[in-house]
C-alpha cells in the first residue's frame, strides 16, 4: 500500500471516532449504513456492523440515546457513563473502517487515535455540558445536545465524504477543546491561589 491508501482509512477511521465524542451510536449507526451503501468497504473485522440486526439495535440505542440527552439531570449522568462508551466505540468503529491496514498499525491507531480522539471529543462536551449546567440551571444543556447531535452526524457523513477534511475538523475540535480545558485549569488554579 502507499501513504495515502493508509492514509485515507485512518484519517476515515479518526474521524468517525471523534464523532462516537459527540454521540456512541449514531456514528455507529452511520458507519453501518454506509457499509451496507458500499461506501466503505468491509472488513472481516467488526463486519457485523452492517447485519440487519446490528442496525436495529444501533438505531434503537441512538434513537434512546439522543432522547436520554434531552432530559434534565440524566444528561449529566450519561455523560459519566459515555466516555469510557465512547472510547470503546471509537476504537471499534476507526478499526472497522482500517480493515485494509496492517493488523499493527490497524490497532495501533484504533486504540491511541481513534479512542483517543472519541475520550477528548466526549471531555470536551461533557466539560461543557457542566457548564451549562452550572451557568443556566440546565436550561442550555437542550441547545449543547443539539450540536452535540449535529457533530456526531455532520462529522460522520463528512468522514464518509471527505475523510481528510473531516480528520482536520477532528483535530481542530480537540485542539481547541484541550485549549479550553487548560484555560479552565488554569483559571481554577488562580482561583485557588
Amino acid at each position: 500500500m502507499t501513504g495515502l491508501e493508509y492514509f485515507l482509512p485512518a484519517a476515515l477511521g479518526i474521524a468517525l471516532a471523534a464523532a462516537t465524542g459527540f454521540r456512541v451510536f449514531l456514528p455507529m449507526l452511520i458507519t453501518g449504513i454506509s457499509m451496507r451503501a458500499g461506501y466503505i468497504g468491509e472488513g472481516d473485522t467488526l463486519a457485523w456492523l452492517s447485519t440487519t440486526p446490528a442496525m436495529i439495535m444501533l438505531g434503537i440505542a441512538a434513537i434512546a440515546e439522543v432522547a436520554a440527552y434531552y432530559l434534565p439531570g440524566i444528561d449529566n449522568l450519561l455523560d459519566t457513563l459515555a466516555t469510557p462508551a465512547a472510547a470503546i466505540a471509537g476504537i471499534a468503529v476507526s478499526a472497522t473502517v482500517m480493515a485494509d491496514l496492517p493488523p499493527m498499525l490497524k490497532w495501533t491507531l484504533a486504540i491511541i487515535a481513534g479512542g483517543g480522539a472519541a475520550t477528548m471529543t466526549q471531555s470536551a462536551t461533557a466539560l461543557l455540558r457542566g457548564h451549562s449546567t452550572v451557568l443556566t440551571g440546565g436550561l442550555g444543556n437542550h441547545a449543547i445536545a443539539t450540536g452535540e447531535i449535529a457533530g456526531a452526524v455532520g462529522l460522520s457523513l463528512l468522514a464518509i465524504i471527505l475523510p481528510w477534511v473531516a480528520l482536520a475538523v477532528a483535530v481542530l475540535f480537540v485542539y481547541f477543546a484541550w485549549r479550553a480545558w487548560r484555560r479552565f485549569k488554569r483559571r481554577n488554579a488562580d482561583a485557588d491561589a
